[in-house]
């Protein structure tokens, strides 16, 4: 990714935290927070008066609790936004740290509303699991990372090696694959949870640590020497990252992607949470809808009309996430690349608000 990291823990610098304290309330488990009744996840969360999401918690950049239990990262902002969106209140929400083998069934049972925990949108996921996947939050693809003292270049180099990875994730069969396309052995070390895994790559009981490299990004600089270690060129699978919610609940599910599409919509008609009330005040025709200043698309979504005007106000547009979170001034300096908009080059692309 060619990014320079210095070895800081993320802490939340925005304005947007300093509103009030951080909730850190999460639902427990074998109780069911986001079912209720027989009107769906948006009728239960609206009755609840808040959000239950499901994060890592683990992960700086996009999901991370320090020690004073504050949340902060980027996928944790899309949970505040939707809050905001629903309630016009981005501490309405709380966070449930899941690791990737609990993760699906939390979701499926009803513990959480949403899942917004680095989650790869993949066929059999979207197909068999029961998961309905949201807009692309990050797209994202699968890294190495080795010790830079052991002179690995390439995927040949990890020949005969330990490899560490995080089970009940894409990352096994994706690393697997790229092994036998190349005809390397290796010996997998997994673990259910990815702090157990840094915990062994550190250990020296594996050579090698595979995940998404944004995860390689951010689990680097925790490691008690980060430029000690380097993250190879290679790129072994496509990995679009995005908030995921049950299947069959379209109310919820059309609520919150379009809640979603709103951060980059505005993003990209220039929208942000310092100029949103000259906006307001737009006469142009898309500016007044997606805003809610004229028409009702919002009720049509179960939502107030003014949806996308609360989320932006309280927690910024997409770009104004990402920079926060992994942008410049942050540990991890990502550019933002295939995760700008599209008139920009990157892929992100929100459908009319009309």
């Amino acid at each position: 990714m060619g990014v320079a990291l210095v070895a800081t823990p993320l802490t939340a610098c925005s304005q947007f935290y300093s509103q009030s304290p951080q909730p850190q309330g999460t639902a427990q488990t074998g109780s069911s927070p986001a079912a209720g009744g027989g009107g769906g996840t948006l009728d239960a969360a609206k009755s609840r008066g808040r959000l239950a999401c499901g994060v890592s918690g683990t992960l700086p950049g996009f999901s991370y609790v320090d020690q004073a239990g504050k949340y902060s990262g980027l996928d944790v902002d899309i949970c505040r936004a939707i809050a905001a969106a629903l309630f016009d209140d981005l501490n309405a929400v709380d966070f449930r740290n899941l690791n990737a083998k609990e993760r699906f069934t939390a979701l499926q049972a009803g513990e959480v509303d949403i899942l917004s925990r680095n989650t790869t949108w993949t066929m059999s996921r979207d197909t068999s699991v029961g998961l309905e996947f949201l807009p692309v939050t990050f797209y994202d693809g699968q890294g190495v990372m080795v010790k830079k003292s052991a002179g690995t270049k390439d995927l040949k180099g990890l020949q005969g090696k330990a490899v560490c990875m995080e089970t009940g994730t894409t990352t096994e069969q994706n690393f697997a694959d790229q092994m036998r396309k190349i005809g390397v052995k290796y010996t997998p070390l997994v673990f259910e949870d990815a702090n157990a895994v840094y915990a062994a790559y550190e250990q020296g009981r594996c050579q090698a640590v595979s995940t998404d490299r944004s995860g390689l990004v951010s689990r680097r600089t925790t490691l008690k020497n980060p430029q000690d270690n380097i993250i190879l060129d290679a790129l072994l699978s496509k990995e679009p990252l995005t908030p995921a919610v049950k299947n069959g609940d379209s109310r919820w599910f059309d609520a919150v992607k379009w809640t979603i599409f709103g951060l980059i919509e505005a993003e990209e008609l220039g929208i942000n949470s310092q100029n949103i009330d000259q906006f307001a005040k737009s006469q142009d025709p898309v500016v007044k809808r997606l805003l809610g200043t004229e028409g009702n698309l919002g009720q049509g979504a179960g939502l107030p009309n003014d949806f996308v005007a609360r989320a932006v106000r309280k927690v910024g547009n997409y770009g104004e996430i990402y920079n926060r979170n992994l942008g410049p001034g942050t540990p991890f300096n990502l550019p933002r690349g295939q995760n700008d908009i599209w008139e920009k080059g990157g892929l992100h692309y929100a459908p009319p608000f009309r």
